[in-house]
């Protein structure tokens, strides 16, 4: 699934939390999934709140309580449907963390969830 993005694209579900400041500059922290994963960019879910496009949010991977991922990212597209509200992020720092330990271990993690292939005789 090569697209014009830089890299696959992985679609997984890590635990997140987000936190951003609203209008007011109140903070907001939230709890969500990641939807993919890509090298420089991700789709989020969070059930409660969406920050708005143009928004910079901390991102957070809790994958790996022990060596958690934060990086900063800039909201460049929302999906609001009511059941499944989305955030797509594009990131803005930390990408060499974000590559080596969050999208290589998306890959890792597909890569080992594939069925064994089957030797042809």
């Amino acid at each position: 699934m090569n697209e014009r993005r830089g890299g696959d694209r992985y679609v997984i579900s890590f635990p997140i939390r987000v936190r951003w400041k609203d209008n007011n500059g109140k903070p907001i922290i939230e709890e969500g999934l990641t939807e993919n994963v890509g090298p420089s960019s991700t789709l989020i879910y969070l059930p409660r709140h969406l920050p708005t496009v143009g928004s910079k949010v901390e991102l957070t991977v809790t994958e790996n309580i022990k060596d958690e991922v934060t990086v900063k990212a800039e909201v460049i597209r929302l999906e609001r449907n009511a059941s499944h509200p989305q955030a797509a992020l594009m990131l803005t720092d930390q990408l060499r963390a974000w590559k080596k330990k969050v999208w290589q271990l998306a890959a890792e993690t597909i890569a080992s969830e594939k069925p064994e292939e089957f030797d042809e005789w």
